[in-house]
């Protein structure tokens, strides 16, 4: 018989708990951003705008007073026999009136100017911690991570800071104080039974407005999960731009972005219809509210207990409580989606990264720049071992090559000497120190690595040279772009080295780009050169143009030299060669061919496709001189 497992469900109450929690902590991590510690400007700031708004909210509750006053004295019977008096006391209460209005505007106008500062403040630091955060985290987030996604989490994350500081700050809490100081003079001038019927069509409105829009929110969560995949499809499709067209995909690619935008589309539909049922509820219940307190205040001037001008007042005092709480669905459920929002944003912040730096990790100190790897092994996944006890050294000033088959695990060497990625077991270690107890910067800064796969910023050729040191001179960024033999090229664009590369390098070819990485690493300047087949995206020409260069740059530097094409490793020092993350073979090249072995193969099977290319490329010289003749 089949037992049942225990359900692990959230009960609803527990998920709205779990959210309001997360609401609490949302805030409690925005707070430090206003008051910043050490900031005494910001915060003097801070307590001046929260002096203004209360000043504002105490003239605003007044200028009805004077509305009511102005009305008496102007109500026959009311006023005083004296013709000049009668002409000077309403012009006094109205231009009294005026005033008030004014400063009541003026008030909180200085409030959010005197404000401005600390939630632009609050905004920058929250944007800047977001993204060094980002580049702190280790290659294993950045690969599973989708970039139009997170550009929606990012931009929807400082939104709603930004909409939370002027809505929660400068609405929400000044309408809590009105109602408050209303419902007190409701109390104080009319009698509790005033204050209580506004009170309880105030507490059900809001009541109302909460449930309605609680239940309205799951379209907008649906509408927001929606747009960040149909932002994510956009994005996926414009940076692979070459390879719809290879496959003549538009229309797919069209279709995929149109059924998200469908679905964006329907939950934008039933949330703008609920907003009918939530207006049409604030509606009935403020109008049944304004109609009840009237008829009582209509009975008090019928009974002589109350004047024209009281009257009023009660109609004025409803209306101004009332008119801020028109927006309160608006105003709550922006908020909610915003806290939901930051929220999202600020656990990516909180996110630790996989690789971290040891509590007393110092700097990392070159002394030849010798390389070891001692018995590593790693993999991605438990179930799928990448290196399997590694062990080999590089004497400082020399160069290893690496070679194997695609999935032997040549290219993860790279990442885990980088420290992109901590050991499962062993250690590496430059010139006797453990990567794992230097700091990270200090091993990077002493590592150059030319990637196979090239990508460049969306800037000038300069600036993707220069950022190998973006201190560098002009004159040291043309020499390093000399020794990549990128020069003449450049030389020979319209605009030279302000050339732009387009998104990705798009406008340069593959070969350029990768001429761009290594005068970009020569730049750099480092102790320890990685060469992730550099030259793989050349043809023959440039290639051996392209490894003379290297060659010299690597002179008197430890390289590592991960390859593709065995012709371009006959003189490293020392070749290793891989399989399925084990080292099968190690030796100079003329060892390795003469034991007849795994190289030995390779070397074969490549030396057979180069004259088999060669041939062709003769054929079809051939063919191309006889049709001349002819």
């Amino acid at each position: 018989m089949a037992r049942h497992k225990p359900s692990h469900h959230t009960s609803p109450d527990d998920a709205e708990r779990d959210d309001n929690e997360n609401h609490w902590q949302t805030i409690k991590t925005l707070l430090p951003f206003i008051w910043m510690k050490g900031r005494w400007d910001l915060r003097v700031r801070v307590v001046l705008a929260m002096i203004f708004l209360i000043t504002a909210k105490l003239i605003g509750i007044y200028v009805p007073f004077l509305f009511k006053d102005a009305v008496d004295a102007l109500t026959p019977g009311l006023q005083p026999d004296v013709t000049t008096v009668i002409m000077v006391l309403p012009m006094a209460i109205i231009l009294g009136y005026g005033l008030a209005r004014v400063l009541s505007l003026f008030f909180g106008e200085i409030r959010d100017a005197v404000f401005a500062k600390v939630g632009q403040n609050a905004l920058r630091n929250i944007a800047l911690s977001t993204f060094r955060h980002l580049h702190n985290l280790s290659l294993k987030f950045h690969m599973e991570r989708k970039t139009g996604g997170l550009s929606r989490v990012i931009e929807r994350g400082t939104r709603g800071i930004d909409f939370l500081l002027r809505f929660m700050l400068f609405n929400i809490l000044p309408t809590l104080l009105e109602i408050f100081l209303i419902t007190f003079v409701f109390w104080s001038k009319f009698g509790f039974y005033y204050a209580l019927v506004t009170f309880i069509c105030l507490v059900g409105y809001i009541i109302f407005t909460i449930t309605v829009t609680d239940w309205r929110l799951k379209f907008r969560r649906e509408m927001n999960k929606q747009d960040t995949e149909a932002n994510t499809k956009a994005i996926d499709s414009l940076l692979n731009f070459e390879t719809v067209k290879y496959f003549t995909n538009e229309q797919h690619e069209a279709r995929r972005y149109d059924v998200a935008l469908a679905k964006y589309e329907s939950a934008s539909v039933r949330s703008q219809s609920s907003l009918a049922l939530l207006n049409v509820g604030q509606s009935l219940i403020i109008s049944s509210g304004l109609v009840v307190v009237l008829l009582m205040a209509g009975q008090g001037v019928v009974d002589g207990r109350f004047t024209i001008g009281e009257f009023v007042l009660v109609n004025s005092l409803l209306i101004q409580i009332y008119m801020p709480l028109n927006f309160l669905g608006f105003v709550y459920r922006e908020i909610k989606q915003s806290l939901v929002d930051m929220e999202k944003m600020f656990s990516m912040i909180r996110k630790e990264s996989d690789v971290t730096d040891a509590p007393d990790a110092g700097d990392l100190i070159i002394n030849g720049g010798e390389v070891e790897f001692d018995n590593v092994s790693f993999h991605y996944a438990e179930n799928r071992p990448i290196l399997k006890n590694i062990s080999f050294k590089v004497a400082a000033g020399t160069t290893t090559a690496i070679v194997g088959a695609s999935g032997a695990g040549k290219s993860t060497i790279s990442r885990i000497l980088f420290r992109f990625y901590d050991l499962t077991k062993g250690h590496i270690l430059i010139d006797g120190q453990d990567i794992s107890q230097v700091s990270q910067k200090s091993l990077r800064r002493q590592i150059g690595v030319v990637p196979q796969d090239t990508v460049l910023f969306n800037d000038s050729i300069r600036y993707n040279i220069r950022y190998g040191r973006p201190g560098a001179t002009d004159e040291e960024v043309e020499v390093a772009a000399k020794h990549a033999q990128i020069h003449n090229f450049v030389m020979e664009l319209p605009d030279q080295y302000d050339s732009e590369v387009g998104e990705r390098g798009l406008k340069l070819s593959g070969g350029e780009k990768q001429r761009v990485a290594i005068a970009r690493t020569i730049l750099k300047n480092p102790a320890i050169l990685l060469l992730d087949e550099a030259t793989s995206a050349l043809d023959s020409h440039t290639e051996q143009g392209i490894q003379q260069s290297l060659e010299e740059v690597s002179l008197h530097r430890t390289t590592i030299v991960i390859a593709h094409r065995l012709s371009t490793i006959v003189n490293a020092n020392e070749i290793i060669v891989l399989e399925a993350g084990e080292i099968i073979e190690r030796g100079k090249h003329d060892e390795l061919l003469g034991s007849r072995g795994a190289y030995y193969n390779m070397w074969q099977k490549q030396k057979e496709a180069t004259e088999a290319m060669q041939k062709l490329v003769e054929l079809e010289e051939f063919n191309l001189e006889m049709d001349n003749k002819v």
